[in-house]
């Protein structure tokens, strides 16, 4: 079974950047709606034993038109939802060290480039989705954005989300209405670069 990540700090503890209300709708129903819903699909689909990285990674065999469909939209909303919540934290180490630092320096130029590049992908998707930090095999960092819920493993890339940012309007709308670049830059300042860290040694692990 699929389980939504348990946060690590309280519904309120994000204020005033993320609000209360906000948190108990984007983790307590929509992040808790595509888990039942994959959980749901998987089963149908037999593929419930794998990973959500394999199940996203391999959704050409998936026979069933609508199933894989759902797989790919539930399955896609529980991955990405699992990593935004994961990263954040009210007092989180705000800048990268070790490895990641010295592979943004090298792939992006700098930690302030990287942010622009991140948060400018965020701001300028059209409609919903979302930006991506990931990262290949052999250490390489890649900025990306994707829509509605798919990422770069369900789009075939082979490469690893390790941050996010949700430009649903579920994720910001309540407190920040249509000011979207607002709620990203204020997201972005959430990350705990220790936590991506971490999620870059398991990338290229």
């Amino acid at each position: 079974m699929y389980e939504q990540i348990q946060l690590h700090y309280s519904m309120d503890a994000l204020e005033p950047v993320i609000d209360t209300l906000t948190m108990e709708t984007h983790y307590g129903k929509h992040h808790a709606t595509y888990t039942k819903n994959l959980n749901d699909a998987a089963e149908k689909a037999g593929v419930a034993d794998k990973t959500i990285e394999e199940v996203l990674a391999n959704l050409d065999g998936i026979p069933d038109e609508a199933l894989r469909k759902a797989l790919r939209n539930n399955g896609g909303g529980f991955y990405n939802h699992n990593l935004y919540f994961q990263i954040i934290s009210p007092d989180g180490d705000r800048a990268p060290e070790g490895a990641l630092a010295d592979a943004i320096n090298r792939d992006f130029g700098s930690f302030d480039a990287l942010k622009e590049k991140l948060a400018s992908l965020a701001v300028g998707q059209f409609g919903s989705g979302w930006s991506f930090l990931s990262v290949d095999k052999e250490g390489k960092l890649y900025v990306s954005a994707s829509p509605n819920q798919d990422n770069p493993i369900s789009e075939g890339t082979g490469r690893i989300p390790i941050a996010c940012v949700d430009v649903w309007e579920h994720a910001y709308y309540l407190k920040y209405k249509n000011l979207r670049p607002d709620y990203v830059k204020a997201y972005i300042g959430l990350i705990d670069w220790k936590t991506v860290g971490e999620n870059y040694a398991k990338g290229i692990a």
